[in-house]
C-alpha cells in the first residue's frame, strides 16, 4: 500500500476541516472526499463569490461553512489551514490549544511523497533558483514535478511517484512556518525583511524559514548564500554538511565565481562549471541564482547539462521580463518586485539610470535603503498605490536626493503610472515596472500587475 494511501486510511473516523478553498487546498479536499472522509470546508468569502466550486465540493459531500464568520465553532480535530492563514490566528491558536492537529497540504505531500525533495527558500530569487534546478535535473533525463509556491499542487500526483523521482518546490515562509520534515536538499537564496504584515516580527519570519532544514538528516544537503548574513547565520543551526555559494568570496570548497565562470571546489576537485557569457539572464542576482541550482545538483547532474540549460533559459515571467521596444524606449515587466531588495536587484541589473514605476501594497517592510538606490540608480521615479507616500518619503529623505535626481511623479494608477513615465521617457530609455511592494492594494497578485502592466504597454 502506497503511503498517500496509509495517511488516508488513518484519518477515518476523525473530524476533518480544510480552511481555505484556494489552488492548493482543492486537490486536498477532493481527495479527502474520495476517500469517504467527512470534510467541513470554510473559507472567508461569500457563496456567491466562490459559484460554481462550491457546488462541486457540496456535490461530493462537503459540509461548507463560507463568509465573514467561517472559523466560528472551529470544533474539528484536524484542521489543513491555507498558507495565508497564520498558525497564530486566534481561533486556530485556541483548537491547538483544545488537542486540535494543524497541517497543510504541503505537509501531507511531504509526509507521503516517496520521492527526492528538494525544497528552496528565500526572500528573493526562489522562484528562479526553483526552475533552474528543475531544469538541470530535466537534462539530465530525471522525472521531475515542479511546485510548492508555483507550479500546480503536487499531492494529486503523489500517488504515481517513485523514489527515483525528484520533487522540487519552491516553499514560502507561510507554507514552512509548521512544517515539522525538510527536504532532502535545501536551499536558502537569501533572508532579508519581508512580509512583515503577516509575521510580524523578523525573528518569526526568519525561524519559520529554518524549518526547510531544521529537520533534515546527516545524509541530507544543505545550501546556504555565504554573502548573506541572514542565511549565513543559520549554518550554526544546520543538522546536515553546508554547501555554500558567494558571488564575493573564493570558496576553498563551495560554488564561487573566478575568471567570468561559475566554478565548484570539494575535497576530491576544483571545476570550472559554467562561463557567465552562457548564461542568458539579465543581473547579478541571477548568477546568485544559478550559483545556488549548481551546488544543490552537483553529484546528479553533468555540468554539460547545466551549460545547455544556461544557454536557452530565458527566464521567468513578470522577472525583469522584456515586453517590447517602442520610439527607442525599452519596456521591461518586473511585477515579481514585492520586496525593496527585488527591486535593488532589478535596478543593478541595468548599466544606466532606469525609469522606474513603483508602489502598491505595505507589507510592513521599511523603504530607508530602497531611497538610497532609488537616488543612485533611476532617472525618473513614477509612483502609484498605497505604498506612494512613503516611498516618496525615504527617496527625499536619502543621502544625495536634490532636484531632479530623481524627478518624482504620482499617478492614482497603473496606466496613469505608465502614461506618466512614456512621457518622461527619451530614446535610449529603460522603462521598468518594479513595484517593490506586493499587488494587493489595487491586483489580486503580482501576476495578474504584471499582466495587466503588459497589456497596458503593449496597447502604446
Amino acid at each position: 500500500m502506497s503511503a498517500i494511501k496509509d495517511y488516508l486510511s488513518e484519518l477515518r473516523g476523525r473530524k476533518v476541516a480544510v480552511i481555505g478553498m484556494g489552488v492548493s487546498n482543492i486537490p486536498l479536499i477532493k481527495m479527502l472526499l474520495r476517500a469517504g472522509i467527512p470534510v467541513t470546508v470554510r473559507d472567508k468569502a461569500p457563496r456567491e463569490r466562490l459559484g460554481e466550486q462550491a457546488q462541486e465540493l457540496e456535490s461530493l459531500g462537503a459540509r461548507l461553512i463560507l463568509g465573514k464568520d467561517y472559523l466560528q465553532d472551529l470544533t474539528e480535530d484536524l484542521i489543513f489551514r491555507t498558507p495565508g492563514l497564520s498558525p497564530n490566528t486566534p481561533e486556530l491558536a485556541e483548537a491547538v490549544g483544545r488537542g486540535a492537529t494543524l497541517s497543510s497540504e504541503m505537509e501531507v505531500f511531504f509526509q507521503t511523497c516517496p520521492s527526492c525533495l528538494v525544497g528552496v527558500t528565500g526572500s528573493d530569487g526562489k522562484t528562479t533558483t526553483t526552475t533552474i534546478l528543475a531544469e538541470f535535473l530535466k537534462e539530465a533525463g530525471k522525472n521531475v514535478y515542479v511546485g510548492g509556491n508555483i507550479g500546480k499542487p503536487l499531492l494529486p500526483d503523489v500517488a504515481d511517484m517513485v523514489e527515483e523521482d525528484y520533487a522540487v518546490l519552491e516553499l514560502s515562509s507561510f507554507q514552512l512556518m509548521t512544517m515539522e520534515q525538510s527536504p532532502h536538499i535545501a536551499v536558502v537564496t537569501n533572508v532579508s525583511p519581508n512580509h512583515l504584515d503577516y509575521h510580524h516580527t523578523m525573528e518569526e519570519y526568519v525561524q519559520a524559514k529554518k524549518n526547510i532544514f531544521l529537520h533534515q538528516g546527516p545524509e541530507d544537503r544543505l545550501i546556504l548564500n555565504y554573502d548573506n548574513p541572514g542565511a549565513r547565520a543559520m549554518a550554526k543551526e544546520a543538522v546536515c554538511p553546508v554547501t555554500w555559494f558567494s558571488r564575493k568570496e573564493h570558496l576553498e570548497e563551495g560554488v564561487y565565481l573566478r575568471d567570468g565562470a561559475i566554478w565548484l571546489s570539494n575535497q576530491q576537485e576544483n571545476r570550472e562549471v559554467l562561463p557567465l557569457e552562457l548564461i542568458q539572464l539579465p543581473g547579478e542576482h541571477n548568477v546568485e541564482n544559478y550559483m545556488a541550482a549548481i551546488a544543490a545538483v552537483d553529484g546528479i547532474v553533468p555540468d554539460k547539462c547545466i551549460r545547455a540549460v544556461a544557454q536557452r533559459f530565458k527566464g521567468v515571467e513578470h522577472r525583469i521580463e522584456f515586453v517590447r521596444e517602442l520610439d527607442g524606449v525599452r519596456y521591461y515587466n518586473d511585477s515579481i518586485g514585492t520586496s525593496p531588495t527585488r527591486t535593488t536587484a532589478c535596478l543593478e541589473s541595468f548599466p544606466q539610470k532606469v525609469i522606474l514605476i513603483a508602489g502598491g501594497y505595505d507589507k510592513g517592510v521599511p523603504f530607508t535603503q530602497l531611497g538610497m538606490e532609488i537616488v543612485e540608480r533611476v532617472k525618473t521615479l513614477v509612483l502609484t498605490g498605497d505604498t506612494a507616500p512613503a516611498i516618496r518619503q525615504a527617496v527625499e529623505a536619502a543621502p544625495g536626493y536634490g532636484p531632479h535626481t530623481p524627478d518624482i511623479l504620482m499617478a492614482g494608477d497603473l496606466a496613469g503610472a505608465l502614461k506618466e513615465a512614456r512621457a518622461a521617457a527619451q530614446p535610449g530609455d529603460v522603462v521598468v515596472l518594479s513595484p517593490a511592494c506586493a499587488a494587493f492594494d489595487r491586483f489580486k497578485n503580482f501576476m495578474e500587475r504584471g499582466k495587466v502592466f503588459k497589456r497596458l504597454v503593449k496597447e502604446l
